[in-house]
C-alpha cells in the first residue's frame, strides 16, 4: 500500500480510538440503533505515512458488501449490444 498524498511506501498501521473503543465505519443504510448494537458496522484500518504524516483510513468490507454495493440497477447490456445499439450513420 502506498500513501495517497506523497506516494511513499513507508506506512505504519495503527488504530484510532474513541473513548477506548476502535473507530468503525457505518454505511448510511445501517440505522443508528443497529450500529449501537454493533450490527452492520465495518472495522477500519488506519495507516500513517512516515514521510508526510498523512493519515489514511481503509474499511474492511465483506464479500456480501462488495456484491451488494457494486450492483447496477437492472440488467446491463453486453459490450457488443452497447456498440451496435446506436450505430452512427454516415451522410454522404
Amino acid at each position: 500500500m502506498k500513501c495517497v498524498a506523497c506516494g511513499s511506501a513507508v506506512l505504519v498501521e495503527g488504530t484510532l480510538d474513541s473513548g477506548g473503543s476502535p473507530i468503525t465505519f457505518r454505511p448510511a443504510a445501517v440505522s443508528m440503533l443497529k450500529s449501537m448494537l454493533g450490527v452492520g458496522t465495518r472495522s477500519t484500518r488506519v495507516y500513517g505515512c512516515i514521510r508526510c504524516q498523512h493519515l489514511q483510513l481503509a474499511v474492511d468490507f465483506s464479500e456480501e458488501d462488495l456484491e451488494r454495493y457494486q450492483q447496477f440497477e437492472g440488467e446491463q447490456p453486453g459490450v457488443l449490444e452497447r456498440i451496435n445499439s446506436d450505430p452512427k450513420k454516415l451522410d454522404e
